[in-house]
C-alpha cells in the first residue's frame, strides 16, 4: 500500500450561488424582465485542508449547513471544488444518497445485480455475492418484490447492502444509518468496524457524538465551511456541543456549560446510595442512583432529562435518555422543580466518574437547553479490577475433555 494519506485535503472551497429570484420557463422572464436578478453566495467550505491516513475512521461533526455533506460530496466527484486540492489514494465508495440508482419497478433481485456492476463488480462478482447481498439486508422473502412496494428502511438495508460488497478502500459515509431500525444500525456499525480491521479507510459524516466517541480514532468539527478542530473524539465532541448550545470556547474549562438556560436549568446534580443518601464514594457493587434537579422558568411539555457518565479518561460508560427509553416526561409549568434520578446496578470498575447531567426540548435531539458538563464525581472503590471500565456478572466454566 502506498505510504501517502489516504485522503489529502489541501485548502479545498466550494461556493453556490443562489439567485434571489428563479425563472423556470421562459414565459416567466418575459413577463417579469425587472424582476431583481441578484445572487447570493453560499461559500459552504473555506480552505478546508486536512488528511486521512490508510485504515483511520475519522468522523467529521458539525451543525447542519456547516459544509460537511459538501466535503464528502467534492471527495465522491459529484460536485467540483472551486479552488484547493483533493486526492483520494485507492479505489473510493461513496454512502451517499444510497439507492438512488434503483428502479423501483424492478424487483430487488434484477436492482441488486444491476447496481452492483455500477459499482464496479463484475457480472461474475455480482452473481457470486447476490446471497451475501440478501442476507445482510435480511430481505430473502421479498427477493421477487418490485423495489416501489418497499417501505424506506428496507430500501435503505438494500443499498446498503450491495454498497459493502464494492471492493474499495476509501468508504465515505453521510448519515446513512439514519433511516434503518436500532438492530441494523448496529449491524452496519459492525460491518464498518470489519472494513476497518481489514485496513480499509472510513470517513463519517454524522451527528450522534456518541458513536463519534465510540467508532472515531479522529474527528473533525467544521463550522461555517471552516475547519474549528481536528483532534480526539471526545474533544471534538465536547467541541460540536458547545458551537450546537451557542457558547463555544476553543478550550473549554472543566465544568463547562451549554444552552441559554431561559425556559429551564439544571440546579444540581448528585450520587445517592441505596438508601438515599448523597455519597461522593461507593463500593463497587453496591447499587448507585444518579440524580438531577431541574428548576423550570417556563412552561414546557415533554423535557428530555439526559444522563451520562465518563471514566477519567473521558471515554464515555453509561448514557440514557427519557425519549430513548419512552419515559414519559409530561408537561411542567414555571417554577416548578424536577428531581430525576437513574437507578443502576454499580458495575462500573474501580475508579473516578464524571457526571454531565442535560436536559432538552422534545424533539431537539442535541440542541440543549442546558448541560453541565462533568458536574460531580463519584469515585468506585473496591479490590477487584481486571482492566475493564466495566466488571459485568459472569461466571467462568472449564470443561476438560
Amino acid at each position: 500500500m502506498s505510504t501517502a494519506a489516504a485522503i489529502t485535503v489541501d485548502g479545498v472551497s466550494k461556493t453556490f450561488r443562489l439567485p434571489h429570484q428563479r425563472y423556470s420557463t421562459l414565459k416567466e422572464r418575459a413577463l417579469h424582465p425587472f424582476r431583481s436578478s441578484a445572487i447570493d453566495e453560499l461559500h459552504a467550505l473555506q480552505d478546508v485542508s486536512v488528511s486521512v491516513e490508510h485504515g483511520e475512521f475519522f468522523g467529521i461533526v458539525g451543525r447542519n449547513g456547516s459544509g460537511k455533506s459538501t466535503l464528502l460530496k467534492c471527495l465522491a466527484g459529484i460536485y467540483e471544488a472551486d479552488g484547493g486540492r483533493m486526492e483520494v489514494d485507492g479505489k473510493l465508495s461513496p454512502f451517499i444518497e444510497l439507492g438512488v440508482g434503483f428502479n423501483p419497478d424492478l424487483t430487488a433481485r434484477d436492482n441488486v445485480l444491476i447496481n452492483a456492476i455500477l459499482l464496479g463488480l463484475t457480472r461474475r462478482e455480482a452473481r457470486e455475492r447476490f446471497d451475501d447481498i440478501i442476507a445482510f439486508a435480511e430481505l430473502e422473502e421479498f427477493l421477487d418484490l418490485k423495489l416501489k412496494n418497499y417501505s424506506s428502511g428496507m430500501h435503505v438495508r438494500l443499498a446498503f447492502a450491495v454498497a459493502t460488497q464494492v471492493d474499495a478502500d476509501v468508504l465515505l459515509i453521510d448519515e446513512v444509518l439514519a433511516v434503518g431500525d436500532a438492530a441494523f444500525q448496529q449491524k452496519c456499525f459492525d460491518q464498518f468496524l470489519r472494513l476497518k480491521e481489514a485496513g480499509r479507510t472510513i470517513v463519517f459524516v454524522t451527528h450522534d457524538m456518541h458513536a463519534v466517541e465510540r467508532f472515531c480514532d479522529r474527528a473533525m468539527l467544521l463550522e461555517r465551511g471552516r475547519i474549528v478542530d481536528i483532534g480526539d473524539p471526545h474533544h471534538i465532541a465536547q467541541a460540536y456541543n458547545e458551537i450546537n448550545f451557542g457558547r463555544f470556547v476553543h478550550d473549554a474549562p472543566e465544568g463547562a456549560r451549554y444552552g441559554d438556560h431561559t425556559e429551564a436549568e439544571i440546579t444540581g446534580g448528585w450520587f445517592e446510595n441505596a438508601a438515599g443518601e448523597r455519597v461522593q464514594a461507593l463500593g463497587h457493587g453496591e447499587p448507585v442512583q444518579v440524580v438531577m434537579e431541574v428548576r423550570f422558568r417556563a412552561p414546557l411539555d415533554e423535557p428530555v432529562f439526559g444522563f451520562t457518565l465518563r471514566h477519567d479518561a473521558g471515554q464515555a460508560v453509561f448514557a440514557t435518555r427519557t425519549d430513548m427509553q419512552q419515559v414519559p416526561t409530561g408537561r411542567f409549568d414555571a417554577g416548578e422543580v424536577a428531581i430525576v434520578r437513574v437507578t443502576l446496578d454499580n458495575w462500573l470498575a474501580p475508579g473516578a466518574y464524571r457526571f454531565t447531567p442535560s436536559l432538552a426540548r422534545a424533539g431537539a435531539g442535541t440542541e440543549a437547553l442546558d448541560a453541565r458538563e462533568n458536574l460531580t464525581v463519584l469515585t468506585v472503590h473496591g479490590t477487584r479490577n481486571a482492566g475493564g471500565l466495566v466488571d459485568v456478572p459472569h461466571a467462568i466454566v472449564i470443561e476438560r475433555r
